[in-house]
């Protein structure tokens, strides 16, 4: 006997906001229901599709399973804002369906990326062994496309996403051509830069990370408060950093022996502003993990991992500029120890905290007790 469960979700709950129906929707008799009075509500809205969809899939397997096979039908509903709440109730939602129908494998039934994008969700409880995109063909004319594009603007989720960023580019474009040149050149240069600091953080995953924690100062407002400052500090250090480096460059632009020691003494100028800056959102994240209940340790680990590299990168960075400006490094015992006292001094700090958390962590875990690590 094999149970199948076919699978549709609504991660932004249009269903629960539009018809009142609550998550998880399950039976075929429901979801037909909940199709009708969505589609009532809302005869535009693609999630109605996509319900539909997957009743085509639920009938097509009734037709063709065998005698002792079960195929069940369920909506999982999020939540009206998306990110870790939807995510979490469709979790819930689902967990409840599996615990009640038992299935040994699942089909989704998609209207798009959103809703696929909790597909590691679903996996982690059932089985996936299809996927089906409903796609709905609209008129390719020009009076249609328009249509869409107003309605697009309409939607406030798509508004957000098209005309902030198209509104923002058009600002800088008339800021920096009516600016004097120079200046205007620069804000106009500044266009590109922003556009590729932009396209990079959403393939290297930034953009993600960043929607996380902002979602997560939302639920822990008190965390978040301390947070934004420790984070308003550690931008105003990485200002600093850029401050600093440049003062040092302009101060060593003329009297610098060679191009290296010019570039070395810059870093060298803005390295410890640069570890407060690390040190401080590294304190940020750790506030909210202990609001939430996630806290680890690693992040303590991390931070003085920070101070052994900073300590390292410092010493190696004075002597050689020391060198480099032609004084001759004696390897003798006092010479070595001199410079690297003090890494040493956080190589053994470092050895000592990450026992102490290991240490709880294995104590945590023989006692199924949290402390906290």
């Amino acid at each position: 006997m094999t149970r199948t469960l076919v699978i549709t979700v609504d991660r932004d709950n249009d269903l629960g906001i539009k018809t009142s129906i609550r998550g998880p929707v399950v039976g075929r008799r429901n979801v037909l229901t909940a199709a009708l009075k969505l589609g009532i509500a809302d005869p535009e809205e693609s999630d109605t599709n996509a319900i539909l969809g997957a009743l085509a899939q639920n009938d097509a397997l009734l037709e063709t399973k065998g005698e002792e096979d079960e195929v069940e039908i369920t909506i999982l509903t999020g939540d009206e804002k998306v990110g870790v709440r939807s995510d979490r109730a469709i979790a819930a939602q689902l967990e409840e369906v599996v615990s009640r129908f038992q299935p040994d494998q699942a089909i989704l039934v998609t209207d798009g990326a959103e809703d696929e994008s909790v597909l590691p969700i679903i996996t982690s409880q059932v089985r996936i062994d299809h996927i089906e995109r409903v796609t709905v063909r609209q008129s390719k004319g020009i009076e249609g496309t328009y249509y869409y594009i107003v309605k697009a603007l309409d939607d406030p989720k798509w508004r957000s996403k098209i005309m902030i960023p198209f509104g923002a580019i058009m600002a800088i474009l008339g800021l920096g051509i009516m600016l004097p040149n120079e200046i205007g050149g620069v804000v106009i240069g500044a266009l590109p830069l922003a556009l590729g600091l932009y396209i990079f953080s959403k393939g290297a995953g930034i953009e993600s990370t960043v929607n996380r924690v902002i979602q997560e100062m939302r639920e822990n407002a008190d965390a978040a408060m301390f947070s934004s400052l420790l984070w308003t500090a550690t931008l105003f250090s990485a200002i600093f950093a850029v401050a600093e480096g440049w003062r040092a460059f302009g101060l060593l632009e003329a009297t610098a022996n060679a191009p290296s020691v010019l570039w070395l003494s810059v870093i060298h100028s803005s390295l410890a502003w640069t570890v407060i800056a690390f040190l401080t959102s590294t304190a940020g994240f750790m506030l909210l993990r202990l609001k939430r209940g996630s806290f680890s340790g690693s992040l303590i680990v991390l931070s003085v991992f920070g101070m052994v590299v900073y300590s390292f990168l410092n010493a190696a960075l004075d002597i050689a500029i020391r060198v480099l400006n032609g004084t001759s490094y004696e390897f003798s015992v006092e010479m070595i120890l001199n410079d690297l006292t003090t890494p040493l001094i956080w190589v053994v700090v470092l050895w000592m905290v990450t026992t102490v958390v290991r240490t709880l962590q294995a104590k945590q875990a023989q006692a199924d007790r949290y402390w906290g690590i």
